[in-house]
């Protein structure tokens, strides 16, 4: 992943990758035959990890009203970084090459469902009620955006404002 953020997709190479882990290229290829399948590997650990993290830090999550904004900040947390840049460069290398694509697309799918899934978990939300699945996704694609705006530049100040908004407005659609 630290490469593909690195260097992205072109240039993170099997013998990059397996100089990096500290071991030979034909150690990196018995286990991932092909580039592909150590991305797949890679987009499956990173989003498990993330998952996993979430649900760590739930426990630190403050009730009542302060736990909406808390939460829209944890998620946002999800698309920065070095998973993030990773993961958009996957995301562009994709749009161009249709082999990546056919392995990105159901794999992507999979870690939205889940992250959707715990985003609706640690809101509390009951997606029962119109609007609140579309609140909750809508909360997902706005941290994806503000992460791809604090790619070139710190973009911490005007994020935190745009989070602390976005937290009121989610209130009244949960």
């Amino acid at each position: 992943m630290e490469s593909l953020a690195e260097r992205g997709w072109h240039a993170t190479t099997m013998l990059e990758v397996a100089e990096r882990a500290g071991v030979s290229r034909g150690a990196a290829q018995h286990h991932f035959p092909t580039r592909e399948s150590l991305v797949v590997a890679a987009v499956e650990q990173l989003g498990e990890e993330q998952i996993t993290e979430l649900r760590l830090r739930a426990d630190e999550l403050p009730p009542g009203r302060a736990r909406t904004p808390a939460v829209a900040e944890m998620l946002l947390d999800l698309y920065t970084g070095v998973k993030f840049r990773a993961a958009l460069n996957l995301w562009v290398a994709a749009s161009h090459d249709a082999g990546l694509r056919e392995v990105l697309v159901p794999l992507q799918a999979r870690v939205g469902r889940e992250a959707h899934r715990v985003a609706v978990e640690l809101l509390g939300a009951d997606e029962s009620r119109p609007g609140v699945r579309e609140a909750v996704q809508a909360t997902l694609d706005l941290a994806r955006g503000l992460g791809l705006a604090n790619l070139l530049t710190d973009d911490a100040p005007r994020r935190a404002q745009v989070v602390r908004q976005w937290a009121h407005m989610l209130d009244a659609a949960l």
